[in-house]
Order: structure tokens, then sequence, then C-alpha cells
């Protein structure tokens, strides 16, 4: 019997309703408004009238650009008009698009000289395959002549597609909470599987069973590897220990169709080579098998020790009994810049019901983070909120490799605005519980702001000596520093002063890799010679900043206590809890020794949402007229270059700054500015940024091919709120 109710439910996944034409984009121009067009370029586009029709021209060279999401539709058709004048030889109007970001375009129509009388417009057109389903297609009109008068109008332009009716279902791909039944009725994991197959579709109901209680997950069977990037070898490392999962047992709550995990953030245990992140996901059940729950989890693996995530979901279904079937599970993307691969198959899985005592107040915690998010809207849409900007110069392919980004997006007089989260699997269906690390932004968040934190409660903490809180420093040695010298990264200690020399060197590696607190300790301090006084010179040293939290822990608890817990009382009490940030960030990467010492450079788990709001909160606390005195001003306002008299030291590059844990950029010569335009930002290892513009426009992306590129996004933040002073905007 139960065999026959799953493979009903198999067919019910591949069954697709009928289709109905949807419009996407339909620009007449008979209201004079240009958008969502725009200029691409130095040409401008304008609005032209002749006989009584609006047409937009666009001049000899020039370009205008507008883009839409074709997410769920097929048969998407780009048609439109073109009237031409003075073309010339070998001159043509040009209408293209591209699903890649600008790196390859598709012709849909043109008109070539012989056209071109300035008056007839000539329709054309056609069905794309490759435009179905897509986050962001661009379009892209343009007049392709050499003379001055040579000039192209275009009018009458649509994007059309069909859309399936009732739920958008791939017909190769079964819903998501069907894969571990497929799997279960097949005997085999047929994937990989696209990540359209763990989306909750339209029509879900309210789930048949709450589920509560403790879901166990065990071995991977029938499990599938393929490694695509592996530069330290860590596929083979204990003897293939990568290809495997930890077992693990996690509390889940219930919460009409949320499924909440009961602990967020990182699961340390002996695995040698992942721990678990798991994150909020849904519980739902379909119209058509209303006593089969089914559920959808997102969750990450990160390396052990370390900070990379790899992103994964997994899915399984729940029967009337209680009793659950395998979990399928899939990693199709991650940031991690040495080690990638893809990964799918099945875990066996059990469930207990029971009662979680935490229950309501994990739902409750839930339900205050989801409302203080910062509204979202895709990042298409600021071109409509905001005439004339160009969305795609946020994310630019010429900046950062589309392959490596994760996800990226801008804030906007409160709005996140939001690029897609690619995977290799097609887009991951819920961007915003996507697991993102920090990697160096936890010098800022968390060495920076402990401390500026610390100094406000206790003045004068950043002017301890570093030998006075951790005698296991030899004395002269360290004569002098500070900690405040720490977060400067400005000790007087280093082997080279080279950029990135030390950080870079395979002699580090024995740092990195212990996960003892007196191992990491003695390296720390005694592995870089002093080679000059404190505060005089620039070399980044990840060992500095462990250095830094060993002092903050120690300097805390002189205040609070030997169980005090500097992380968990400076940052996660006083500011992370109160923004109502991600509860995983209640966790960071420490040792795994009784010490528990926080790594403090690196180790949190962010989503995208919680570094939005950072950054805004840093921009605001930075402005003693609104700040919540939470942090030192004077520290804050140093490290986001707002005290011209303490601009902090020269880093390595081209009008580069650190102050404090933070970088800054001078973006003034890059727009052309008449005066500096010091730009304050946060920076992770392999292609991580969080940009807080003076204007108050946040720009941040995570990727990992180590593009560390923005000035596209900054050229377009200040187009945006020009914060130039002066000179060219």
């Amino acid at each position: 019997m139960r065999e026959q109710v799953l493979a009903a439910l198999l067919l019910g996944c591949a069954q697709l309703a009928p289709a109905h034409a949807e419009t996407l984009l339909r620009s007449g121009f008979e209201d004079g408004v240009v958008a969502p067009w725009h200029a691409v370029g130095l040409v401008p586009v304008a609005i032209t009238r002749y006989a009584g029709n609006a047409s937009l021209r666009i001049g000899s060279g020039g370009a205008a650009q507008a883009s839409a999401s074709t997410r769920g539709l097929s048969g998407v058709s780009v048609t439109l008009s073109f009237a031409a004048r003075a073309l010339g030889h070998g001159g043509r109007c040009s209408a293209d698009v591209s699903v890649d970001a600008g790196r390859h375009w598709t012709e849909v129509h043109e008109l070539r000289a012989g056209a071109d009388d300035g008056v007839t417009l000539h329709r054309g057109g056609r069905v794309v395959a490759d435009l179905a389903d897509r986050e962001l297609v661009w379009v892209r009109l343009r007049t392709l002549a050499r003379g001055d008068e040579a000039t192209c109008w275009a009018d009458d332009i649509e994007i059309t597609g069909d859309r399936q009716q009732g739920a958008e279902i791939a017909g190769d791909a079964a819903r998501a909470a069907a894969l571990a039944v497929a799997a279960a009725v097949t005997g085999t994991a047929r994937g990989p599987w696209p990540m359209a197959a763990f989306q909750v579709p339209p029509q879900a109901l309210m789930p048949r069973r709450r589920i509560e209680g403790h879901l166990a997950l065990g071995a991977i069977r029938d499990g599938q590897v393929r490694v695509l990037s592996d530069r330290f070898g860590l596929a083979a490392a204990d003897h293939g220990a990568a290809a495997t999962l930890p077992a693990v047992a996690l509390d889940l709550v219930g919460d009409g169709t949320s499924l909440l995990p009961v602990r967020r953030g990182t699961i340390p245990g002996s695995h040698p080579a992942w721990d678990w992140v798991f994150e909020p996901g849904r519980a739902w059940s379909d119209p058509d098998t209303p006593a089969i729950t089914r559920a959808v989890l997102p969750f990450s693996v990160e390396e052990r020790n370390a900070n990379c995530l790899h992103n994964g979901l997994l899915a399984f279904t729940m029967d009337e009994t209680g009793t659950v079937s395998e979990a399928a599970f899939q990693i199709a993307s991650e940031t991690c810049a040495y080690f990638q691969f893809d990964q799918w198959g099945l875990l066996q899985a059990s469930f207990e019901a029971a009662t979680v005592p935490a229950a309501a107040a994990v739902a409750a915690a839930r339900r205050r983070e989801l409302a203080a998010r910062l509204p979202v809207r895709p990042i298409r849409q600021l071109a409509i909120d905001h005439r004339g900007s160009d969305p795609t110069r946020f994310g630019a392919a010429a900046e950062v490799a589309p392959s490596a980004m994760t996800a990226y997006g801008v804030v906007v007089d409160g709005i996140h605005y939001v690029g897609d989260c690619p995977t290799r699997a097609g887009t991951h269906p819920d961007c915003d519980e996507l697991a993102l690390p920090s990697y160096s932004l936890a010098k800022s968040l968390v060495a920076g702001l402990a401390l500026m934190r610390l100094e406000r409660l206790h003045p004068g903490t950043a002017a301890l000596g570093l030998a006075d809180l951790v005698p296991e420093c030899d004395a002269r040695a360290w004569r002098g520093v500070t900690l405040l010298n720490l977060l400067d990264m400005s000790s007087g200690h280093y082997l080279s002063s080279a950029d990135q020399a030390d950080e870079d060197g395979a002699d580090l590696l024995p740092f990195f890799d212990a996960e003892d607190h007196a191992t990491r300790l003695a390296f720390a301090c005694n592995h870089y010679p002093r080679r000059e006084g404190p505060g005089l010179r620039w070399v980044y040293h990840t060992s500095d900043t462990y250095l830094l939290g060993t002092a903050l822990a120690r300097a805390y608890r002189r205040h609070a206590g030997e169980n005090a817990d500097f992380y968990a009382d400076l940052l996660v009490h006083d500011l992370f809890a109160p923004l109502d940030l991600n509860p995983a960030l209640a966790e960071t990467r420490r040792t795994s020794d009784p010490a528990r010492q926080p790594f403090t450079g690196y180790g949190l788990t962010l989503h995208r949402d919680d570094v939005a709001r950072l950054a805004r909160y840093l921009q605001g606390a930075a402005d003693p007229q609104a700040g919540d005195g939470l942090l030192d001003a004077t520290l804050l306002r140093e490290a986001l270059q707002r005290d011209p008299a303490h601009p902090g030291l020269a880093a390595p590059g081209p009008g580069m700054r650190y102050q404090h844990g933070f970088w800054a950029w001078n973006a003034g010569p890059t727009l052309g500015c008449g005066q500096d335009a010091w730009v304050p930002f946060m920076s992770g290892y392999g292609g991580i940024v969080v940009a807080m513009f003076p204007n108050g426009v946040v720009y941040y992306y995570f990727s990992d091919g180590g593009d560390f590129r923005w000035a596209e996004a900054a050229r377009e933040a200040n187009r945006l709120k020009p914060f130039c002073t002066a000179g060219r905007p």
C-alpha cells in the first residue's frame, strides 16, 4: 500500500497544468517615461514624437538597456519595432538579449540600411529558448552606425512568456519533498537535481502534521561527489572523509509552514572534515496528497576549524504515523576559494515526536527575526524606483566572475535590493536563508566592535598593553603594543612588510590548523619578531587579531568575572540580539579545548540581511546625534573615516587605508571628484566586500574567485546619491 501511495505522488509531481501568456515588459513610451530603459555609455536616449506616436530615440553609437525576470516562464519572446535614418553602409539597428550579465548576447531583431526612411516602423523578434526561467534577462537596443546623423527609434517593445497555471513545476524535476520519495521508490539517488525541485509549490497547504521533535540523520546511501577544485588536496585527506557527512541529531519545531531548527549556527563535532549548519525551512502538504507532510531544510557544511561554507538543501516526507523517509540532499554552491564540489545522495533518517521545551521561544524569535529584516526587492527594481540608475553595475560581471558569486545586494533608502544566489544547479530557492561566511569581516565585526564596546563601558581599554593582559607573550618583545595597535595591524612584529607576504606564507598553516588555544597563542606571541615600534607600519596578521581576542577576553573578565565571555556578552547580548539578527550569530568559531577562545579574526555565519543591517547600523552609530551609545563614538568615527585628523595607516594599493579593523578606499580619483571621497569597507578572504558609502548606500558581495573590485558599484552609488563634494559627479 505504501509503495502505491508513493508511486501516485511521483506521478502527480510530473503533471503540468495548462499555460497562459504573461507580459513581463511592455514599452510604448506614450506616457513619456523612459524607464525601465536607461542609456548605456555616453550617448543619451530620449523619447521623441512623430505624427502623434512616441518612440525611444537612440543616437549614433548609443545603446539603451532594460532587464526583466523570466523565473517560472517558458516560451519567452522579445518583439519590437525599429525605425531608422542615415544608417549608412553596414549600419544597423540591433536588439539583443543576454542571460549571463552581458558576457554573451543573442540578437532578436535588426533593421539595416535600405529600410532607414526615418518613418516606417519595422516589427520583428523571436522566441529565445535560453530566456526561459531566468532570474535576470538583459535586453539591449543599439544604433550601430558611424555617421553623426545615424538614428534608430524603438517602439512597442514586449517581453512575454508562458507560465504554468497553479504550479511552476519543471517537467523534468520532481517537487522538493518528493525527492526522497522518488529515491525510496527507485532505490537510487538520481541526482544532481535542479534547485527548482526544492521549491515550495504555490498551491502548498498547511502541513497535515505539525513537526516537533528530534530528527536524526545518519550515513549517506547512494551518494555521489563531483570535485571541481581542490587546491590543498582536501578531498583525499583523512581517507576521503570529505565525501561523508557527520551523523547529527537536531530538534525541530514547526510554526505554521515554517520548520525551525532549535540550534542555529555551527554544530561542531568529531567529524574530521565537516560541521553542520542548519537554517529555517518549510513544511507543507499538497492538495492531492494531504496526508503526507513534506519538508525542506537549507543547510551548510562548514569546514572543520575553518570558515568555508558549502551550501545545500535536504528534503524528506512524513506520513500520518510520523514515519519519515530517507532525506535527499544536495550541495551545489559554496563560498570557498580552495575547495569546490557538488554532492548529492540520500541520508538515513528517523524522527521521534516529542515536546521541545524551547518551542515557543524559538517560534517567537523567528517571528522577530523576520519582522526586523529590511524590505527586499529584486535588484532590477532599482531602475524603476530610481529612474536613470543602472542596477547591472552592482554585482557586475566585469568586476566579479558570475561563476564565483554567491550573493550580492545594495541598500538604498532602507530598501534591500538583491541579486539572485546562483548555484551550479540553478538559483537557490531561499536566498534569505543562505549561510554566508565572514572570514575577515570578523576583524571588523568581532575584534573592532568588541573593543569599541569595551572602550565605551570601560574607557582606557584600547590603550592597555598586550603584555599586561597576556603574559605568555614576552614583555620585552611586546613592549608598548596596545590593544588598539593590534586592531590596527600595527604591532611592529613581522617577517616581511610586503603586502600579505606573512599572511600568505606556508609557515602560517600551523596557526590555522591548531584547534587548541595554547598552540595558537604560542604561535601568535612568538612567530613574528619585533622589527620596529608599534603604530608605525601596517602589516596584516590574523594572528595579531587572535592576540587581540585573547586580550579582550581577559580585559573583560577583570570587570565581569572569570566565567564571562566577551563575544557572548558584548556582541551577542548587547548588539546582535537587540537587532534581532540571525540567531546563528550567537555562535562563532572557537578553539575546541576548554578555553573556547573565539577566533576573533574569522568564523561567523551570516545571512545577507545581517550584512545589510549591520552596515546600516554602523553608518548610523557613527553619528553622535543618531547613535545608540553602545560603541565608543571616537573609535567608530575614526574607523569609518569621519575624523580627518585621524585617518589611519596607509595600506597597500592606490588610495587605501586601514583603521581599527576597517579598510577605506579613496574613490575620489575614480569618480572624478574634486576632493577625496573615502569609502569605509569590510573585506573577507576570497572575494567578500561590504562597502558603506558616505551617502548612506551599502553595497556588498560574497564571492570566492579572488575578485575585490567594485569601482562600477561606487560609480552607480554616486549616481544614485552624489557624495562627490566637488568636480565631476
